[in-house]
């Protein structure tokens, strides 16, 4: 899987980039908790029974699922903002048909159409990376990875206010107002990547993916309905696992698979992902005990008898806190590193989760929950893309994030799955409805602590900053950030592309090839012809150049690794060819 560049370089990115990019992570993100305020009354709101309302929340979970790596690798493929934008115009089009109806299989396919929207996720921070420089890159992606968070935990108060004053169908009109602007935004804003990787789509690939991933989540989704020891849900979760043992080995096969599973495989990728994991499950289990807990009446003994309104608002700060850790996460970082920032995330959220154990006794108490978790999950969700982003090739980056995205996803469907089934074991019935007892939200609160133990634990295994690493954010000005982008071509090959009469070529295209023949880097020559490739890891490689008006040339050079670069020029044949 190899990238490379457009003709035109980007244009600078104005400063308003990254907000726009926030604010459309934030609309997508909107979709995943705005229908909580309303979820007990939808059996009712569409007229159906409450296991077919499910479908409503699980329709979509499992198109979100499916189209994050999709739309991820379509995004390195064709233009990651063309995608986004794609994404936004598809989720408006899903809230238009639910704003419109009632009945229960059309809700389904709006909601479903809305799902699609995830891959905006990974497609913003794949348009980060290719547009920011280093010195901001490091904010930018953490506010991107953390407005999943943001947005559902903004959408709680807010679609509380508009459930509880206003006909629900409204919910989703403000939802379609809101991806209208997105898209306009990133029309005036955004500009395209010119980063692109070449080969083509893998179809069977995604066609593979997704039929074992909805094969996989649809019994975690709806196993406490069917039954866990159930033929239908063991049988589903059976053949989740041959469909994505067939699919993992013909991607292996393939020269451009869908996901790169041999760069998934690598220690600083599969640790991310399975922490990312652990990271998604703890999420979701404040998003489902304390509007419940502060909802329930004070006549329980344990309720604590807010309104709808008021009760998202106490949860609120849970996104606020995530959206304000963004900054503070790219001091530590840059000074520490992303695994000491995950690791750091880890340990709050779990503090976090063990106070709750004993702050359920008034309404304050769960501010500061919401305040503890956002700041936990804050930092640990700004790591995830940092991670990933220093350990695949430019040309995987939205592939890459987008499989990350779906491990989050992933880690909220099973906490859906294990919490809802916990608090419908321990729930005490009172006049023929059920009601969530104590007891059961601090198992919850026990269930989230051991995932995060888990997450802790993986984490310890990602590999370490070496001592040659660069802080991401080290540069106060705009000559030490130059500095610094100097600095990274220390480690690989320089020099200049030059004619059959010695003159310097411009804009000539040169390009890295690894051992494996994949690109490993790609550049524009400058002015006066030089160059500069930076080396993912000692070795031989290739390094070729291309130029309108001279023939191709490719040269052998290895790289042995340490920080000294290789100085190597590239003479082109001065034969006129068609390029």
């Amino acid at each position: 899987m190899t990238q490379t560049t457009t003709d035109r370089p980007a244009g600078r990115a104005s400063g308003a980039v990254v907000p726009v990019l926030a604010f459309a992570g934030i609309v997508v993100a909107v979709m995943q908790t705005l229908l909580v305020p309303v979820i007990k009354d939808l059996p009712q709101l569409l007229d159906t029974a409450p296991s077919n309302a499910t479908w409503v929340l699980t329709s979509t979970l499992l198109s979100g699922a499916v189209a994050t790596p999709i739309m991820g690798r379509l995004g390195d493929l064709f233009g990651k903002r063309r995608m986004l934008i794609l994404s936004l115009a598809v989720m408006v089009v899903g809230a238009l048909v639910s704003a419109l109806t009632s009945d229960l299989l059309l809700m389904i396919v709006g909601r479903t159409l809305q799902g699609f929207a995830m891959g905006a996720i990974p497609l913003g921070i794949g348009l980060m990376r290719d547009m920011l420089p280093r010195e901001k890159l490091g904010s930018a992606m953490a506010l991107m990875s953390s407005s999943i968070g943001v947005g559902g935990g903004l959408a709680l108060p807010a679609a509380a206010l508009v459930a509880q004053h206003s006909d629900w169908h409204a919910l989703y009109y403000g939802a379609a107002g809101l991806g209208v602007l997105a898209i306009v935004l990133t029309l005036l804003v955004v500009p395209e990547s010119p980063m692109r990787a070449e080969g083509t789509f893998d179809l069977p690939g995604a066609l593979g993916l997704s039929a074992g991933l909805v094969l996989f989540l649809l019994p975690i989704t709806k196993g406490s309905d069917w039954g866990w020891a159930s033929g239908t849900t063991l049988g589903l979760f059976a053949a989740s696992a041959v469909v994505l043992l067939l699919w993992g080995v013909m991607e292996l096969r393939l020269k451009a698979p869908l996901v790169d599973l041999r760069t998934t495989a690598r220690p600083a990728v599969l640790f991310t992902n399975l922490a990312s994991i652990m990271v998604g499950v703890s999420f979701y289990v404040v998003s489902l005990v304390l509007p419940q807990l502060l909802q329930l009446p004070k006549s329980t003994g344990y309720g604590l008898g807010q309104s709808m309104v008021v009760a998202g608002l106490l949860v609120a700060p849970l996104g606020l806190t995530m959206m304000f850790t963004a900054p503070v996460y790219a001091r530590l970082s840059a000074k520490y590193g992303p695994k000491f920032t995950l690791i750091l995330g880890l340990l709050i959220i779990a503090i976090g989760y063990g106070a709750g154990l004993g702050l359920m006794s008034a309404a304050w108490q769960s501010l500061v929950i919401s305040v503890l978790l956002g700041a936990g999950i804050g930092l640990a969700y700004s790591s995830l893309p940092a991670l990933i982003v220093g350990a695949v090739p430019a040309s995987e980056t939205g592939a890459a994030n987008g499989l990350n995205t779906l491990m989050r996803s992933i880690g909220t469907s099973v906490s859906s799955a294990v919490i809802g089934m916990v608090l419908a074991n321990t729930a005490n019935t009172v006049g023929g409805v059920e009601i969530p007892t104590m007891h059961g939200f601090r198992v919850s609160f026990l269930i989230a602590t051991g995932a995060v133990a888990v997450g802790l634990l993986l984490a310890l295994f990602l590999p370490g900053r070496r001592p040659s690493d660069k802080p991401q954010l080290r540069a106060s000005s705009e000559e030490d950030a130059a500095l610094e982008r100097a600095e990274q071509v220390l480690r690989g090959f320089r020099g200049r592309v030059l004619g059959a009469d010695g003159s310097p070529v411009a804009r000539a295209k040169v390009t890295l090839i690894d051992r494996r023949g994949r690109q490993a880097g790609a550049t524009l020559s400058a002015e006066d012809g030089s160059y500069a490739l930076t080396v993912p890891d000692r070795g031989s490689y290739v390094v070729a150049a291309r130029a309108t008006g001279h023939g191709p040339l490719a040269s052998s050079a290895t790289h042995t690794g340490d920080e000294r670069p290789v100085d190597l020029d590239l003479p082109l044949p001065g034969e006129t060819v068609s390029v």
